[in-house]
């Protein structure tokens, strides 16, 4: 019997699963060789092209998963519309990358390492390999650490310690307007009614609706924690150039 850290599951991806392990790492290479490549041969313009083309690839995954479900699938649009926050981010990262906005960056940032990496350690995943659906969320997941990581190690944005209050309050207006979405469908997008079924950091907060208003007390203090290795490097760059 192999240990539980390399058990594969068919009907559900479990954390610490080679279905789970094995994306991560496939990704994690490929983002270091990608940023590594970008940096040291591509000019400005092929640069931008190909965060473009990597923008739109994550994008159109998602898209496509859509309309296959929606042909051949029990659609159900109270709880498969692509509006949860990595979706919706999915949906839209083609934008950032054409135009490479720092007000976007200043936001995406934040909400992509603070909540896409949650994601990606704590995967809610029904359908293991090689449905659609498995790779559906690896391929947005990671898509969009990569893009990110991408601007910051090619296009080397950083963000500011205001761009921590922006995004939290920019992430308040996607709250509310989750709200009225899941009053007009009787729905739980991005978990305002329930938490997910599957094991998350949720978990840890409580029931209903504790689980909310603590996970809004850690917001902050997270992206504070988030911002602090840019801080210190800022800080360091200024020491040595003194």
């Amino acid at each position: 019997m192999l240990p539980a850290l390399l058990l594969i599951t068919q009907n559900s991806v479990s954390i610490g699963s080679l279905q789970h392990l094995i994306p991560i790492a496939i990704a994690i290479l490929l983002t270091i060789a990608f940023i590594h490549y970008s940096k040291n041969n591509l000019s400005e313009k092929q640069k931008s092209k190909a965060i473009q083309y990597l923008g739109w690839f994550v994008s159109l995954t998602l898209v496509v998963f859509h309309s296959y479900r929606m042909l051949f699938d029990n659609y159900d649009f109270k709880e498969d519309l692509p509006l949860y926050l990595c979706s919706l981010m999915a949906m839209l990262i083609p934008i950032f990358t054409y135009y490479r906005k720092y007000w976007m960056f200043e936001i995406l940032a934040f909400w992509i390492i603070g909540g896409t990496l949650q994601a990606v350690l704590t995967p809610d995943i029904t359908t293991g390999f090689p449905s659609f659906d498995y790779f559906r969320y690896w391929v947005v997941h990671l898509g969009l650490l990569s893009v990110i990581f991408y601007f910051i190690f090619v296009f080397e944005m950083k963000p500011k310690l205001k761009s921590v209050f922006k995004s939290f309050l920019a992430l308040q207006v996607y709250v509310v307007l989750m709200m009225a979405v899941n009053y007009l469908l009787d729905a739980n997008y991005f978990y305002l009614n329930e938490k997910p079924k599957s094991a998350s950091i949720l978990d840890y907060f409580g029931e209903w609706p504790y689980y909310i208003l603590v996970g809004q007390l850690i917001i902050i203090p997270l992206f504070l924690l988030i911002y602090l290795p840019f801080y210190l490097l800022d800080r360091r760059k200024k020491s040595l150039s003194k």
